[in-house]
C-alpha cells in the first residue's frame, strides 16, 4: 500500500466535511507521542486523530501498539483502545502485537521476544516501561474496564473463518477485548481476511501484512519509491534498548565518529546541544555522524536515582530533538533516528507535518521522505528507529541503502 504519515493530526478544520483523503496514499498513519503522556492526554489525542481519519473516509481503524506492548498497568494501550471502541460503538476488538519478522510471537496469550517472554527479557529493565508481565490478557484486564477473552492458536491455525467465529463467541459472553495469537506471518494473513470489515483493530505493526488483501490491492514495489535527497548524514540515539547499545558499540567499533550526550552534565547546566554542534561542524559530511544519550540498564538506572526519571527522559529528548534540529540547519540531510521517544521530539523539532513511507532498512523500520522548514527546498530522508528495532550493523546497511 502507498502510505503517508501525519506527525500528530492535521486541523480538523483543514478538511472539513471531506470524505476523500487529503494525500495521494491508500493508507494513512497519524503518528502520536501519545504511548507514555498521561492517559487522559493519550484518550484525548487518539480520538481526536480517530475522527479526523472517519471525515477522510477511511474504512478501517488500526490503533498501532508496540510490539512488546510498551505500558503500564495505567495503560495507556487499554484506555485508548477502550475509547476507540466506545467512539465507534464496536462490540469486540481484536488485540494482536505480534511481529514474528522480528522475533514477537504470540502463544496462549502470552507474548515472546526470540525464544524468552516478555518478562524475561531486556524489555523487563526498559527505563519508562518495564515489562514484567508476559500474559497479555492479565495486562489488558490491569489497564481497561472491559472483560478480555483468547482466541489462542487452535483456531488461528484453522485459519480465518475459526478465527472470526471465535470473535463473535467472545462477544457474545460479554468479552470486550480478544487477545489474538500469531506465531508467523501466515497466522497474520489469515487474521488479516478474519479483520475483514472491522472497525477498529488494536496490534503491532506486523498485522498490517494481512490487510492489503481486503482492500484488492496488489503487493508493489513501486508503492516504496521516493524522492532521493542526497546530503550529509547523522545518527541521533536517545534509546537505551539492547538493540540500539549494540547498534552504537558497532557504529563505533567501525571507526565512526560519535559524541555522547549525557544527562547528568546537561542537569549540571552545561550547553550540551552548543557542544555538540560545535563538535559535529568540522565532520558533517558523507560520512555519518552519532550523537548518542544509549546507555546500560544500571547507567540509566544511576542517571535516574540522581535527577528523576521523567526528568532524565525529558532532559535527553530536548537535548536531542534539538540536535537534529541544528544538523538539519547545517546541512544534514540522511537522518536516522533511535528510539521511540526521541523520534518523536525529533520531528516534533524539525516541524515535520507529513512522511512518505519508503523502502524498509529492517523489518519494521523504512527510509521516509519529509520537508523540515529546517532543511529548506531540499527535502530530509528519515528514519525513525523503535529502540528494540534493527539488526547490529543497522546505521550502516541504512546508509548504504541511499548509496
Amino acid at each position: 500500500m502507498r502510505v503517508v504519515q501525519t506527525i500528530g493530526v492535521p486541523t480538523l478544520s483543514d478538511n472539513a466535511g471531506a470524505t476523500s483523503t487529503v494525500v495521494d496514499a491508500d493508507a494513512i498513519v497519524v503518528a502520536l507521542k501519545s504511548r507514555t503522556a498521561p492517559v487522559a492526554e493519550a484518550v484525548e489525542q487518539s480520538l481526536y486523530a480517530a475522527k479526523w481519519l472517519q471525515r477522510q473516509g477511511v474504512e478501517q481503524l488500526y490503533f498501532k501498539v508496540c510490539s512488546t506492548f510498551d505500558s503500564t498497568d495505567r495503560g495507556n494501550i487499554g484506555p485508548v483502545a477502550e475509547a476507540l471502541a466506545d467512539a465507534l460503538q464496536v462490540g469486540i476488538v481484536p488485540v494482536c502485537p505480534a511481529f514474528p519478522e522480528t522475533n514477537r510471537t504470540v502463544y496462549k496469550g502470552h507474548l515472546y521476544v526470540g525464544d524468552v517472554l516478555l518478562s524475561d527479557s531486556s524489555m523487563r529493565h526498559h527505563p519508562l516501561t518495564p515489562m514484567t508481565d508476559s500474559n497479555l490478557t492479565h495486562i489488558l484486564r490491569r489497564q481497561s474496564k472491559g472483560e478480555v477473552g483468547l482466541a489462542d492458536h487452535g483456531y488461528v491455525r484453522q485459519g480465518a473463518k475459526a478465527i472470526r467465529d471465535q470473535l463473535e463467541r467472545l462477544q457474545s459472553v460479554g468479552k470486550r477485548f480478544a487477545v489474538v495469537d500469531a506465531i508467523d506471518n501466515e497466522d497474520l494473513m489469515e487474521m488479516g481476511k478474519a479483520f475483514k470489515g472491522l472497525p477498529l483493530v488494536v496490534a503491532g505493526s506486523g498485522v498490517a501484512i494481512g490487510l492489503p488483501q481486503n482492500f484488492g490491492i496488489t503487493p508493489s514495489a513501486g508503492a516504496a519509491n521516493l524522492p532521493l535527497v542526497r546530503g550529509p548524514r547523522a545518527i541521533v540515539s536517545g534509546s537505551c534498548s539492547a538493540a540500539s547499545n549494540a547498534q552504537v558499540v558497532d557504529f563505533i567499533k567501525r571507526g565512526g565518529d560519535a559524541f555522547s550526550v549525557d544527562p547528568l552534565h546537561i542537569a549540571a547546566g552545561r550547553d550540551i546541544v552548543a557542544e555538540a554542534l560545535q563538535w559535529a561542524a568540522s565532520r558533517i559530511s558523507e560520512a555519518p555522524v552519532l550523537f548518542y544519550a544509549t546507555a546500560q540498564p544500571e547507567t540509566v538506572k544511576s542517571v535516574q536515582a540522581q535527577i528523576g526519571v521523567e526528568q532524565a527522559g525529558y532532559l535527553v529528548e530536548r537535548a536531542l530533538s534539538q540536535i537534529a534540529y541544528g544538523l538539519v540547519k547545517r546541512g544534514v540531510r540522511q537522518l536516522i533516528v533511535a528510539g521511540g521517544e526521541t523520534s518523536g521530539a525529533c520531528v516534533q523539532a524539525l516541524q515535520v507535518q507529513q512522511m512518505r513511507i519508503g523502502p524498509q532498512i529492517d523489518p519494521g523500520v523504512p527510509w521516509c521522505y519529509a520537508q523540515s522548514p529546517a532543511a529548506g527546498d531540499d527535502g530530509l530522508m528519515l528514519a525513525l528507529k523503535s529502540g528494540n528495532f534493527g539488526a547490529v550493523d543497522f546505521f550502516t546497511r541504512a546508509f548504504g541503502m541511499l548509496a
